[in-house]
């Protein structure tokens, strides 16, 4: 089984204002994911604030997982960053701490092209020998890989995978289709963007990348093997339990919700790295009632 299947669960990162990581309210949360069994834990990701982090944090956050994880559930570690002499070194340094593998997302500010990011890529793909799931995240990034991009990438022996974001024109189902027509059949598609990703496991994704189950695992993880097992009616009603949540990520992003159901179950007092502020107060009514509807206790 590919390292890249199933429900892949993405932590928040704890960390002081300054940018030090919190190491136990962190290793309080893998633990959580350690107990229930998710197929991966995707460390350091858009909900883990990478960007936000310097590299001896983020050395920091690799090593707490490897050690409270320790072999249970796989490690993976987005690498991130502007720079490709950067990106290799976190890449190089997350395999010496104990990743399984890595995700990366073509970070810029200068608009990349697609030749620049194929070098970029091939750069950090040859700088361990971990497998490698693409990033597409265009709303971060402003950079979308086209299928010829991904079709060169996936002959590169360690890139495995892909995580794509729900298309912004058209259904899941049909992305998804035009991506397995080209790719290879045992390269890995799977996508973010939480509401939407039980329609990509029901259509034949692999991997659902997933904010909410990187807090909440239990109910995420049921609703990954429903739609795995290609249950559709399941899958409907336990889509729908989320329902309220959804709007929430939609409303405020999925960062934010995070930090905002890990302070209602008393996990951290941590809050995003500024200048994200948390979700106003006046959505905490909304929150509780999501987590209700899920029977999720709150401390």
């Amino acid at each position: 089984m590919t390292l890249f299947h199933g429900l892949s669960a993405f932590p928040i990162t704890p960390a002081t204002p300054d940018g030090q990581i919190i190491a136990d309210d962190l290793a309080r949360m893998l633990l959580r994911l350690r107990s229930a069994r998710v197929d991966s834990v995707g460390l350091l990701g858009s909900t883990g604030t990478y960007a936000y982090l310097d590299r001896s944090a983020r050395r920091d956050a690799v090593s707490i997982a490897a050690e409270t994880l320790a072999g249970d559930v796989p490690l993976i570690v987005s690498v991130g960053a502007l720079r490709t002499d950067a990106a290799v070194a976190l890449s190089q340094d997350a395999a010496k701490a104990g990743a399984d593998g890595l995700l990366m997302a073509p970070v810029s500010y200068t608009p990349l092209t697609q030749e620049e990011v194929y070098q970029h890529f091939l750069a950090v793909a040859g700088a361990t020998d971990l497998p490698l799931s693409i990033y597409n995240n265009p709303g971060t990034t402003h950079f979308t890989f086209s299928i010829d991009l991904l079709v060169r990438l996936a002959a590169t022996p360690t890139i495995t995978a892909v995580k794509m974001p729900l298309p912004a024109q058209g259904t899941v189902t049909d992305d998804f289709a035009a991506l397995n027509n080209h790719l290879p059949a045992d390269f890995v598609i799977g996508y973010s963007g939480d509401w939407g990703c039980a329609e990509a496991l029901l259509a034949g994704a692999q991997t659902w990348y997933s904010v909410v189950a990187g807090i909440l695992p239990e109910p995420a993880l049921r609703l990954t093997q429903a739609a795995l097992a290609g249950d559709a009616a399941l899958t409907a009603k336990l889509n729908a339990d989320f329902d309220a949540l959804w709007a929430l990520f939609r409303a405020h992003g999925g960062l934010r919700v995070a930090y905002g159901i890990a302070h209602m179950l008393g996990l951290t007092k941590a809050l995003p790295p500024r200048p994200i502020l948390p979700m106003p107060d006046s959505a905490t009514p909304d929150l509780r009632a999501a987590l209700a509807a899920l029977d999720v206790a709150q401390a």
